[in-house]
């Protein structure tokens, strides 16, 4: 496919996307007005590199998940420099710029301004709410375009910025549904709610408890623990002597594994709920057999609900060697949203692909991409799973 860029600044100039779930800031009337040129220097044969970046965690305990998104990332740029890509008469070289966040909110606003100083004109990321929050900020100020492919929490997109976006529901819709469906279909009449601390786990625990209280189930306990823990026998036995109908625990599968596991070594039989934060393969290996004692959602499609996800799970397989995590399909439109923004502003300049940004209408692999003034996706949808034989099976599809 080919796009049109109405002109190229003949300085040398760079573009990046860079890709995953506080207080209120005040955006300036027109921030992307004031953001530099972006430099695109000539490669080899004279194409213009156009630099996509993406930051996740590729070191530390969901690794894993990091690297899944940036494969989706770096399959997308790579399909379009093979389909070729021309722009205002010149060919165009995409290039993923891969960023380690560590799942770490100083770490993260490190990388962003990094890339800010590289002359950037787009973001996809990050992958954890807790970073992409913070992060949001700096790529404000820069008038860059940032595209969170799995940031849940409703604060990201609160805080007025124009440059803002996420290709995943909220946890203001994930929360609820996981709710619901512990109240209708596992007639829970009381809970027990475990969060991690973190901007991501925390924030979908109060909008699990806030519907689950509305729905009169009864909150028996709430406790904390952190994202680094290993061992949670102290709050599981704490909690059994609640007796809760079910278990609702907000994050990761690093700890969300741990955590079911040894829930089912002590004797215990509530059920466990969870969000897409736990909702990964991974968390099978972690919990082990006690992971037919789980349920977890995702917000988005499932992968076997969309439309073309065979097909994207068999380049993904070809060329990675690897199946998908949760959300390579979304930093994958993510990547193809940005190019399209371009395509419609026939500029690769960041304040240009910025104006495009709200009019965007674009079918993915995800579904069909379009946002509301806050930068979330207008159609939201949650998936519910359960596990057999270690595997995600899904339960139901829940249309927000």
């Amino acid at each position: 496919m080919q796009f049109t860029f109405a002109k190229i600044l003949p300085i040398a100039a760079a573009v990046a996307l860079v890709a995953a779930c506080g207080k209120k800031e005040e955006k300036p009337a027109d921030t992307a007005a004031s953001a530099p040129a972006a430099a695109a220097p000539a490669a080899a044969g004279g194409d213009v590199v156009v630099k996509i970046g993406h930051a996740a965690p590729l070191t530390g305990g969901i690794a894993h998940l990091g690297k899944d998104n940036e494969n989706g990332a770096r399959l997308a740029v790579e399909e379009v420099n093979k389909a070729g890509l021309e722009v205002g008469g010149k060919k165009i070289k995409l290039e993923l710029v891969g960023e380690d966040d560590a799942a770490d909110p100083k770490t993260g606003t490190a990388v962003a301004q990094k890339l800010v100083d590289a002359k950037v004109v787009a973001v996809v990321g990050h992958l954890n709410s807790g970073v992409s929050i913070p992060a949001s900020k700096i790529y404000s100020d820069a008038g860059i375009v940032q595209i969170s492919p799995s940031s849940t929490n409703p604060d990201y997109t609160k805080q007025g910025f124009k440059t803002t976006y996420r290709v995943v529901a909220t946890d203001a819709q994930q929360g609820p549904a996981l709710a619901n469906y512990a109240a209708k279909s596992l007639n829970a009449k009381s809970v027990a709610i475990v969060d991690d601390a973190t901007a991501y786990g925390k924030g979908l625990a109060d909008e699990f408890e806030k519907t689950a209280k509305a729905a009169g189930v009864n909150v028996v306990a709430r406790e904390a623990t952190n994202d680094k823990a290993t061992d949670f026998k102290a709050i599981l036995t704490k909690i059994k002597g609640k007796k809760p109908d079910v278990i609702m625990f907000g994050g990761m599968d690093a700890t969300g594994g741990p955590f079911t596991k040894q829930a089912k070594e002590l004797g215990i039989g509530s059920k466990i709920v969870g969000g897409d934060g736990v909702c990964t393969d991974k968390v099978a290996e972690l919990a082990g057999d006690a992971v037919t004692n789980l349920i977890c959602s995702e917000a988005g499609l499932a992968l076997s609900k969309m439309e073309n996800g065979a097909d994207f799970q068999k380049r993904y397989q070809a060329r990675f060697n690897a199946p998908v995590q949760i959300y390579a399909p979304f930093t994958y439109d993510a990547v193809m949203v940005i190019v399209d923004a371009m395509k419609r502003a026939n500029s690769a300049e960041p304040a240009a692909i910025l104006a495009e940004m709200p009019k965007t209408n674009y079918k993915g692999v995800i579904g069909n991409i379009a946002f509301d003034e806050k930068g979330d996706m207008k159609e939201g949808t949650i998936t519910l799973y359960e596990y057999k034989d270690k595997k995600k099976s899904v339960l139901d599809v829940v249309k927000m």
